[in-house]
């Protein structure tokens, strides 16, 4: 049995946006080409596969990634993910999983690594990638983390961390045991708002096609 195993679980038939998984950038390489790179370049990932029930993705996997197909009735629009994890953690078995998406695409090597280790470590349970947030919130009509009668700054702000949904990494029990991709001492894998990037929309494409070409010198910003 693997120690740590990674996957990235596909769908083909995306409901608000069509073959994103497999689309490319302007001037690169199709969107689950730039994740898998990421976790290849991880120390102490023992296999990669992509999760998938449609077989026409093998033809974007790189080499040293496998391919293990997937039950078609985890596509439904109305399967949860944790169904999905809870599937491929008893199709293959390992201690740990680390999860990752293809709609993550600027996700880094560096920040899977620190998360990995911080888990393997045993000073925490389980990781996740979050973005921090010092803005003014709101929930039922009340503000959550500010005063109204006295205003601060918002670098002054208690910060609130919102899940990226681009990585979580946890234990074989956690999920096939109590459920959960995430335990009850998580370590918060902080990123910034570029690796925060979450592709779900078609304008969510196009604002990380701009990124990806920008970072590359594939187009330049005027001021």
């Amino acid at each position: 049995m693997n120690n740590v195993v990674a996957f990235v679980p596909i769908k083909m038939n995306n409901e608000r946006m069509q073959g994103k998984n497999t689309k490319s950038f302007t001037n690169g390489k199709s969107l689950i080409h730039y994740i898998l790179d990421s976790l290849k370049k991880v120390n102490g990932i023992d296999e990669i596969y992509v999760y998938c029930s449609n077989p026409l993705i093998k033809e974007y996997l790189p080499s040293g990634v496998n391919y293990l197909t997937r039950s078609e009735a985890l596509d439904s629009k109305d399967t949860l993910i944790l169904e999905v994890l809870k599937a491929f953690a008893m199709d293959v078995k390992s201690n740990y999983y680390v999860l990752a998406h293809a709609t993550a695409p600027f996700l880094s090597e560096n920040t899977i690594q620190d998360a990995l280790d911080m888990v393997l470590s045993g000073k925490y349970d389980s990781a996740l990638s979050v973005v921090e947030l010092k803005e003014f919130f709101w929930q039922n009509d009340k503000p959550m983390n500010f005063d109204v009668y006295k205003v601060q700054k918002t670098q002054d702000l208690v910060p609130i961390y919102a899940e990226t949904t681009g990585l979580y990494i946890y234990s074989s029990d956690l999920i096939l045991k109590e459920n959960r991709r995430t335990g009850s001492n998580p370590y918060l894998a902080k990123v910034d708002k570029i690796e925060a990037t979450d592709i779900n929309e078609p304008i969510d494409f196009e604002i990380a096609n701009a990124i990806f070409n920008f970072q590359n010198n594939l187009i330049k910003v005027t001021p």
